[in-house]
């Protein structure tokens, strides 16, 4: 079993570098692939309300402390209000919290910014002070709308989970998260459902990972978890979530990490 390395978040609490994404995973397959998951070492989950499958993670969850496989404490788990919940943000959390039925969410974000985010998340931060949430987040926001956002709120986002993989490197917004204590967190940062053909062909990844004797998707998590971004990666095949998390016997060089910064396009992906 592979033992994933932490990050400190603002909040105090620790969290996985490297987490299990379940967009697109439902039923019994969604819950199959968590306890695939947590048997290989993972111990970070991501869901979202808009994935509809917030039962399914936590019922995953919970099966896996009944089998003795995990303690509540060991697992993180990340959800998010969409922008169609914000103007009722209580009750919306309440269903979060009822679906996954774990206790406690270890991390709640805005899936966007809305109408309505800055009341949505502070009602989101009273939730923080009664222990129903223990740190908050945001994706999709970027230099604008975090520097229209943080004067507004008490509690600082620990995390802003955005669009990043080598052909989207969004550096700037990259390096004005960390200058301000906030961890970056890559979703598809293997480029994209429908989108990563491309880039997995990438003759410069390609080079490097036969360096290095890695698989391509290997390489390019490696070097988001060197520059200082979490990622999450989806997969229900338990042969793509070993590979995922087996990147830690290894190390880029810093000529390695310049030849795939140097494959910035600004292509991105998706509309937010």
């Amino acid at each position: 079993m592979t033992k994933i390395p932490n990050i400190r978040l603002s909040s105090g609490y620790d969290m996985p570098i490297v987490g299990l994404g379940t967009y697109s995973l439902h039923g019994d397959k969604c819950v199959n692939a968590i306890l695939s998951a947590i048997r290989l070492g993972y111990r970070k989950f991501d869901t979202a309300s808009f994935y509809d499958n917030e039962e399914e993670v936590g019922r995953a969850i919970r099966r896996g402390i009944d089998e003795g496989l995990i303690r509540r404490e060991d697992v993180f788990v990340a959800t998010k209000l969409y922008p169609n919940e914000f103007a009722d943000a209580e009750k919306n959390i309440e269903r979060c919290l009822r679906k996954l039925d774990i206790g406690y969410i270890d991390l709640m974000l805005l899936h966007h910014p809305g109408k309505h985010d800055t009341e949505a998340y502070r009602t989101m931060e009273r939730y923080v002070t009664d222990s129903k949430i223990r740190s908050l987040g945001v994706s999709n926001f970027y230099i604008k709308e975090m520097a229209e956002f943080l004067p507004k709120v008490n509690v600082k986002p620990v995390l802003d989970q955005n669009e990043i993989h080598p052909y989207y490197q969004d550096k700037v917004v990259v390096a004005y998260l960390h200058d301000n204590g906030i961890v970056p967190e890559a979703w598809y940062p293997l480029g994209g459902r429908g989108f990563n053909r491309e880039l997995m062909k990438e003759p410069v990844l390609k080079e490097i990972a036969v360096n290095h004797s890695k698989t391509l998707a290997q390489i390019i998590l490696r070097w988001d978890t060197q520059n200082g971004v979490v990622v999450i990666a989806g997969s229900c095949n338990p042969d793509h979530q070993k590979e995922n998390i087996s990147i830690f016997d290894f190390e880029l060089t810093h000529e390695e990490m310049e030849r795939i910064d140097a494959l910035e396009r600004r292509e991105k992906h998706d509309w937010y």
